[in-house]
């Protein structure tokens, strides 16, 4: 089938907010009892479970499904939906900045009546190594969230045949599509994930004191905890500069809008793609001034660190660079740009 762009993409509009959106609650109710962890590289059971039911189909009318390459390894940009904040700027701070966030988006042309959110999921395929970097929300019965299971069906790549899955971290929109009807998503797949970031969600009291969330957290730590625990046969812990195949994956931590967020560094020969993951939740915002944060941010001033590093990182040499937040596809360069910096992003390309 073919995986050209114009093929397909989103339908309609939501106004879903990020971490409102709980795991779905077969997840919630696997079991609590965590297994032993595996060593970091060490092989997981094959399979951990059947598959679950298939998740049915939704209907797409637009792209949502882009082919791009990293060397000659295949790479599928897939977006698992689009949702609004639309209160405004309420998700954004610090609050006495508002006003000069708002004239910012004013000044290049943006809406200023709420936040618009990308969710993109990046798949890669060298040889018969499947990896999914990140899960989605999973099945929903939302239409406008829960689209990689139809992304993975366009571009011909059954769920068993998914060999590595990478979390992130926890948030539902990235673990949510991992775990289908309380089995793994992609039963073959390893699970590989940051240490810290396990760590974090299972102990006795996880942190969120110096985070703004308004949301209701004592679920949230419960539906990740129960995600977690239906994964944990093919779990697989890492460490910053882990590299579990050879250097086409490096972990990356990346602390502050979870304890153990991380980024990738994606390698093929001369080419590179560092996935920025959660690291910028605007496309403008967080460019022009990387102190302006979200509130789902657990520890603020790190995740503020984490982004001006990276940013004088990859803007000092215009790496490639891939968001999952950002405007699908979510390719681009970060540019110096006045005091902060700008999202440039990348002309669609169908091979010319």
């Amino acid at each position: 089938m073919s995986t050209s762009p114009n093929r397909r993409t989103f339908c309609g509009a939501a106004a879903a907010a990020l971490g409102l959106v709980a795991l779905p609650r077969r997840v919630a109710a696997a079991t609590d009892a965590p297994a032993s962890t595996p060593a970091a590289g060490a092989s997981p059971a094959r399979p951990v479970a059947t598959p679950g039911p298939t998740p049915p189909p939704k209907s797409h009318t637009k792209p949502f499904v882009y082919p791009f390459l990293i060397g000659s390894v295949e790479a599928w940009s897939i977006s698992d939906g689009h949702m609004l904040f639309n209160d405004r700027l309420d998700k954004m701070r610090p609050p006495e900045q508002r006003e000069a966030m708002q004239a910012d988006l004013v000044a290049r042309g943006e809406r200023v009546d709420g936040i618009p959110l990308y969710v993109n999921v990046l798949v890669l395929r060298r040889g018969r190594e499947v990896i999914l970097c990140d899960g989605g929300f999973g099945v929903r019965t939302n239409p406008n969230i829960g689209w990689v299971a139809d992304g993975l069906r366009e571009i011909g790549i059954r769920r068993e045949e998914v060999t590595q899955t990478i979390l992130s971290h926890g948030h539902a929109d990235h673990i949510g599509g991992f775990v289908h009807a309380g089995k793994p998503m992609f039963p073959n797949a390893a699970l590989r994930v940051m240490k810290a970031e396990v760590d974090f969600w299972r102990g006795p009291t996880p942190d969120f004191s110096r985070s703004f969330r308004r949301d209701n957290i004592p679920a949230m730590i419960r539906d990740v905890r129960a995600a977690l625990d239906v994964l944990q046969p093919n779990l697989q812990l890492h460490r910053d500069g882990d590299q579990p195949l050879g250097d086409l994956v490096t972990f990356q931590a990346a602390p502050g809008h979870t304890d153990g967020h991380c980024t990738l560094l994606l390698r093929d020969g001369r080419d590179t793609l560092v996935h920025l993951m959660d690291v910028a939740h605007h496309h403008q915002l967080m460019f022009t001034d990387p102190s302006w944060y979200i509130e789902f941010d657990h520890v603020p001033e790190q995740a503020v660190a984490t982004r001006r590093r990276l940013f004088a990182e990859l803007s000092e040499r215009r790496t490639r660079a891939y968001g999952f937040h950002l405007p699908w596809p979510g390719l681009g360069r970060i540019l110096p740009q006045g005091a902060g910096y700008r999202w440039e992003a990348e002309r669609w390309s169908w091979g010319s």
